[in-house]
């Protein structure tokens, strides 16, 4: 596993996106001749966000979401790297006509699948490509993650999600989506996103080999899995992370230990945040 995670890596973001469409080409080639394909669940050669099953993932996300942030069907929701509808498929069954989807990705042909089969039939759920730079994803741009402002309005949203967004971003990108994230949630509004995040106790364990998935660079508050390709998995200092969410206008509600560092009871492989509003930091670092 690990000697292909490094041949994966190895590979440029388009070459990669080649490699599984055609891995999976006979397998999607012989649902679409010989199966009723859902025109909701994408192609698995499309699918970037990750191995495991589509549904079940989407299924089990938008549960997270509606129980930890207390989505209500006609709330606003803002799903921050929504890769190829994951998340936005779910939600189509349980969002009323009255409640918002707005999602953007940095993957073009990600975010052209899901206008095409998602927006089509529910026209309240919205996607938008932004080309912003990222070793894992896209090299096609200079335009960094630091400096993008959110196209959206202020005190807009009751519920920002980001899964498995953090983990592929470097601290200057996580704190400006942060303070982004503060300005678009209303007040009291809250966010889940996923993390690795490291403490003592976690470095203990991946010292005794307890842990199988290390992070064996270091860069004081952040830690790399790849020296290569930096933003295949980033994991951050405990401290450091709740910091910088306290400096946005955020504040950590809980955290939930997961699964890839032996959490008991996780509820996903990766650490789940849940952030709630506090207020917004205005120019003299006090909050409004």
């Amino acid at each position: 596993m690990k000697l292909l995670r490094k041949i994966y890596y190895g590979l440029t973001p388009n070459l990669r996106f080649c490699v599984r469409r055609i891995f999976y080409l006979p397998y999607d080639a012989f649902v679409f001749l010989f199966k009723k394909r859902d025109p909701l669940i994408p192609p698995r050669g499309m699918i970037f966000i990750g191995s495991g099953d589509f549904v079940k993932q989407g299924n089990h996300l938008a549960e997270l979401v509606k129980t930890y942030t207390h989505l209500r069907p006609d709330d606003r929701i803002l799903d921050i790297g929504c890769g190829i509808g994951r998340l936005a498929v779910p939600l189509t069954k349980y969002l009323s006509k009255d409640g918002i989807y707005e999602g953007f990705d940095i993957v073009q042909f990600g975010i052209d699948w899901c206008i095409k089969n998602i927006t089509s039939r529910y026209p309240n759920f919205h996607f938008k490509c932004v080309s912003l730079k990222n070793d894992l994803y896209n090299l096609n741009t200079r335009d960094e993650a630091k400096s993008f402002v959110f196209p959206y309005p202020k005190d807009y949203f009751d519920c920002v999600v980001l899964t498995s967004v953090f983990t592929h971003m470097m601290p200057d990108d996580v704190e400006n989506y942060l303070r982004q994230i503060a300005l678009t949630l209303k007040e009291g509004g809250r966010c889940l996103a996923t993390f690795f995040i490291i403490n003592q106790e976690v470095k203990n364990a991946m010292d005794k080999n307890e842990i199988g998935f290390k992070f064996n660079y270091s860069y004081g508050n952040y830690h790399l899995m790849h020296s290569s390709v930096k933003e295949a998995n980033v994991a951050f200092d405990e401290n450091f992370l709740y910091a910088m969410v306290a400096n946005c206008g955020l504040s950590v509600e809980s955290m939930h230990r997961g699964s890839w560092s032996n959490g008991a009871n996780a509820l996903d492989f990766q650490d789940v945040v849940i952030l709630k509003k506090k207020g917004i930091p205005g120019a003299d670092g006090n909050l409004r």
